[in-house]
């Protein structure tokens, strides 16, 4: 995908994230992300929205400390106000990422062809997950993603996300994950072992401990851990189930 494709992503799934937090009470439990409710979850994500802001817009070189997180971020709102400061958040990440020049230099923690391209599809991803969130908390399913949306970030999780060194998925002894779509061109190939997940990009028909065929936005929610395995019914499976229960376990994003 295309920085401006990302954008327009950003703008369109925050936009039904504050769609679905609207018709929701703030109260309302999260089922995806336990422990948390509504207005957490708008919290999180305008946070994340601001701290992404100060860091693209001012062409940071490092990550902002606590200090400056808390004084990128400004002090949270009330609960009466929470809606309104979130919309406002979202609007400024996507009108800076917009007018940021294509060679801005700031840090950034995934390959990418530039910082921009980074944050860009960073915070697409950020926001279409946490849209689902917000969706499965109002109780009424918002629209699929985008089939492009959904391989690009099964690609970022995949390639990007588990292959960092801080990251827990791991196994005593070699095991495969092939994730194929059935609607584009998106097969990966995970081996994973005592060190960082190895992942290769490929069609191969080799056999894998656990294959998971699906449609694109199905496979992007499972793997991002959004919906649970026996609700994926266009999803199929063959092979060592075992592996997706590590998946889950291991496999989680956490922001600290």
């Amino acid at each position: 995908m295309e920085i401006t494709e990302h954008i327009d992503a950003l703008r369109h799934e925050g936009t039904r994230l504050a769609e679905a937090a609207a018709r929701t009470d703030l109260t309302a439990p999260v089922p995806t992300c336990p422990d948390w409710q509504v207005g957490d979850l708008l919290r999180h994500v305008g946070y994340v929205h601001r701290w992404a802001t100060a860091i693209a817009s001012r062409g940071l070189r490092a990550p902002l400390d606590e200090a400056g997180a808390e004084a990128a971020v400004g002090p949270m709102p009330s609960d009466a106000a929470l809606l309104d400061w979130f919309r406002e958040g979202h609007a400024t990440l996507v009108d800076a990422l917009g007018k940021a020049p294509a060679d801005v230099e700031c840090w950034s923690f995934l390959p990418a062809p530039s910082p921009l391209a980074f944050w860009a599809r960073r915070q697409a991803h950020e926001t279409a997950v946490h849209r689902h969130d917000a969706d499965a908390a109002a109780g009424v399913p918002g629209p699929a993603v985008d089939t492009a949306l959904a391989l690009d970030g099964i690609d970022e999780l995949v390639g990007g996300f588990m292959t960092r060194s801080r990251a827990t998925l791991r196994s005593d002894r070699p095991r495969t994950l092939q994730v194929r779509a059935t609607d584009g061109p998106g097969s990966w190939r995970l081996t994973i072992t005592q060190e960082p997940p190895v992942v290769t990009i490929d069609a191969s028909t080799e056999p894998a401990d656990l294959t998971l065929t699906g449609p694109a936005r199905e496979l992007y929610l499972l793997l991002w851990n959004r919906l649970p395995a026996e609700q994926t019914g266009a999803v199929e499976s063959a092979g060592d189930r075992d592996l997706l229960d590590l998946w889950r376990d291991a496999a989680a994003i956490r922001w600290s």
